[in-house]
């Protein structure tokens, strides 16, 4: 296929990733990671709604794992690809511009689970329930997300032939570690972005199935999320040409995916083991509210009152069966 052809059929990159509102810059990356977000935060009511949990209580937890998911998912972006930071050309101040792009998914799911964590002991309900309901919309964030890696020409893959192969501006065009020059102009690459898109939509869709098929619980559905998405982050991160930190001849990420896949796979089998079906309830073990600490006649002041009434009626009942029993001996019964 000649070079024209292969433009007539390959997918184009935006032309701007910026817009401005007067003095305001609006970033595509931004409204990505924005976009995600909401549809995560809709979907993950709908779903803690549906496993007993109030619709309220996402926006609660949220408000906690947001911000420390994406310091989180800075940070790892910084240390695995610390070169455009704090290598000889580095700009270490640029480490905080992070609307030039630049989150890892793994330092984001850490420290936002610390931040979900801390939501859900405020609110008094399992961080494990929790994490069910939010795994398919997680997915769903992260495929959005990675549009901003489109419109910012970036984390593409290797050059390619492929009638879908990206488009990339001459600006963008990175350096071939063959030759040590840059790609030609109208060199094709691998769209990396649209894989992982696809992945994740279709990963999210497998485990909504999953989760109603097998009623999972304990925390199972997030696992299977956790090993589903490393399986093709692995080929997906195998094809990138950008920038990493190495480790024994593969990407960090790729290792990173190896070894938190397989700890997800383990977690999940030993989980269904331990503890199969779904948990009864959201609330911590103990917390008022909780359906396996609650009695009849919790938060319902009539039914306590008819029931002390009852408790009350029996006693005066057994006090004047007692107290009529000496009156009433043989001579009296016949």
């Amino acid at each position: 296929m000649t070079v024209t052809g292969q433009l007539a059929a390959s997918i184009p990159s935006p032309a701007q990733h910026t817009w401005y509102l007067g003095p305001v810059p609006v970033r595509a990356y931004a409204l990505a990671i924005l976009a995600g977000i909401v549809v995560a935060a809709w979907m993950t009511m709908r779903r803690w709604k549906a496993r007993g949990g109030d619709p309220d209580d996402v926006l609660e937890i949220a408000f906690w794992a947001v911000p420390f998911g994406i310091v989180g998912g800075r940070l790892y972006h910084v240390f695995s690809t610390p070169e455009p930071y704090w290598g000889p050309n580095g700009d270490p101040v640029s480490a905080l511009y992070i609307w030039e792009g630049g989150l890892g998914i793994w330092g984001a799911v850490a420290l936002g689970a610390v931040g979900a964590w801390i939501g859900c002991r405020r609110l008094g309900v399992r961080l494990s329930s929790f994490a069910d309901a939010l795994a398919p919309g997680l997915l769903v964030a992260q495929a959005i997300g990675r549009l901003g890696n489109w419109f910012n020409q970036e984390l593409f893959g290797a050059p390619t032939d492929l009638p879908w192969g990206l488009q990339i501006d001459p600006a963008y065009l990175p350096i071939d570690p063959a030759t040590g020059l840059q790609y030609a102009e109208g060199t094709l690459f691998h769209p990396t972005f649209l894989y992982e898109m696809l992945w994740n939509l279709a990963a999210a869709a497998l485990l909504v199935w999953l989760d109603r098929r097998y009623r999972l619980g304990h925390g199972r559905v997030f696992w299977a999320y956790v090993a589903v998405y490393t399986l093709g982050r692995v080929w997906i991160e195998m094809l990138r040409i950008d920038t990493a930190e190495m480790v024994l001849g593969l990407r960090l990420n790729v290792w990173t995916s190896i070894v938190v896949g397989l700890g997800a796979l383990v977690a999940f089998v030993v989980i269904g083991r331990l503890r199969p079906g779904r948990e009864d309830g959201v609330a911590l073990p103990g917390r008022p509210d909780d359906p396996g600490v609650q009695s009849e006649t919790d938060g319902d002041p009539d039914a306590t009152a008819e029931a002390v009434d009852a408790e009350g009626t029996t006693d005066t009942t057994d006090t004047e069966a007692s107290a009529s029993g000496p009156d009433q001996g043989p001579a009296a019964r016949a």
